[in-house]
């Protein structure tokens, strides 16, 4: 059976109480769960230059005021200081429908800016006990896709844009000359539109419009220690919990959602969307006074948060199954100090796709498929209070293809790159 079959036979099928309960598998309903930003899921590997430098392995390596969102007892290590990062960042993601009897079609979206800001000091001159916080870009990202036909006389498109911040107020203590713990309130802002449809001979046949931005706030907590089990090795551990978010609301007319050629009523549409839970374990060696090695193992709980999505409106339900799986990061750091004024760094970083081939059809927009991760950095220290530090990210294309099985979009292919540079201006104070 074919796409256009497929769809058919939805529609002729549909019964009265079908719009009551919707368990949706059908084409193009799933844009919501594809939302998804690339790098870990639609997390950036890191913040700022410096982490970005050292591919996220960061845990038991802080060396900016951005560790508030990855360890929070970083803030007692790194000093007085400020940071200001900017980030560009590039995918370049297409979705291929050429097994339908359709053709590819590149995003039209393809850089988006990602600013972060956050300081650290000591609460009072001397003390062991240090605040601070910022505001901090941690996804976002979007795509513009044209219409591309298949099956004969059917059309698809599709656009979104995620929006993700974070705001986190920090605290983090020196309990003595090995040990520093920290935690930070995360206080959370994502907003979130999208539009993505399925046409069959001119006629709707399923569709989510929900491109009147919604927004909503969030919160959580993170949790972190820094141990020195000598001068030469530290250990990092962190703990971000769950981010809980209110439902986003969307005012929807009639037809903004269909579903298999019926118009659903317009009205009030909310959508329920958190961000999981993660951990991670880090280790740092500074093999010489001017080499240290970092590494960092993370696991994220998308499985939680991103195995199913509900949309609620008027008399009708709709769940979708974007099928996302947990995430095991691996990260990997080099820092070398050249000199007292330039520091170079790079770094490796490595997690299997939270979507798996089964689940291509559910995440034709945005798919969070790539794994490797390629990053050179470097810092000039300019003077006792400026510092620049830059940073380059390449991460090679993944391609997943459906499988023949698949019962929407049988060897649908989706695929996605990145490149990213970015700097951030350091002040010590």
């Amino acid at each position: 059976m074919n796409a256009r079959d497929l769809v058919l036979d939805y529609h002729n099928n549909e019964g009265p109480d079908m719009n009551r309960n919707i368990l949706l598998a059908g084409l193009a309903i799933s844009a919501i769960p594809s939302l998804a930003l690339a790098t870990n899921g639609y997390q950036l590997i890191g913040v700022g230059s410096y982490q970005k430098g050292l591919a996220g392995a960061v845990t038991a390596a802080p060396g900016s005021a951005m560790t508030a969102v990855t360890n929070p007892a970083g803030a007692a290590r790194i000093g007085s200081r400020a940071d200001f990062s900017m980030e560009a960042f590039n995918p370049d993601r297409s979705v291929d429908l050429s097994a339908l009897g359709g053709s590819k079609e590149n995003s039209a979206v393809d850089m988006y800016g990602v600013p972060a800001l956050g300081w650290t000091a000591p609460t009072s001159d001397g003390s062991n006990v240090y605040f601070g916080g910022g505001m901090y870009g941690t996804s976002g990202m979007g795509a513009d896709y044209a219409v591309v036909p298949f099956a004969g006389t059917m059309e698809w498109d599709g656009y979104s844009n995620l929006s993700f911040w974070q705001m986190a107020p920090v605290l983090a203590w020196n309990l003595d000359n090995r040990l520093s713990l920290g935690i930070s309130l995360n206080i959370d802002y994502q907003s979130v539109s999208i539009k993505q449809r399925v046409v069959n001979n001119g006629s709707v046949v399923n569709q989510v419009d929900l491109s009147r931005t919604a927004s909503a706030f969030g919160y959580g907590l993170s949790l972190g220690l820094l141990y020195d089990f000598s001068r030469d090795w530290t250990l990092g551990v962190s703990y971000k919990s769950k981010q809980n978010f209110s439902e986003m609301k969307y005012q929807l007319a009639s037809g903004d959602v269909t579903l298999g050629g019926v118009a659903q009523a317009g009205g009030t549409y909310s959508l329920d969307m958190d961000f999981p839970q993660q951990a991670a374990l880090g280790l740092a060696w500074r093999t010489t006074s001017a080499l240290t090695l970092s590494a960092d193992l993370k696991w994220i709980n998308w499985s939680d948060t991103m195995d199913k999505l509900t949309l609620n409106g008027p008399g009708v339900t709709v769940v979708m199954n974007s099928g996302w799986d947990d995430q095991t990061v691996i990260a990997l750091g080099l820092n070398y100090d050249i000199n007292r004024s330039f520091s170079f760094r790079a770094g490796y970083n490595y997690a299997s796709s939270p979507i798996k081939e089964e689940d291509v059809s559910n995440n034709l927009i945005l798919p969070a498929i790539v794994e490797s991760h390629y990053t050179l950095g470097g810092t000039w220290r300019i003077n006792n209070r400026w510092d620049l530090a830059m940073h380059y990210m390449y991460v090679p294309e993944n391609t997943l293809v459906a499988p023949a099985s698949d019962p929407m979009m049988p060897g649908a292919k989706i695929s996605l790159s990145e490149t990213s540079f970015g700097a951030n201006v350091g002040y010590r104070f």
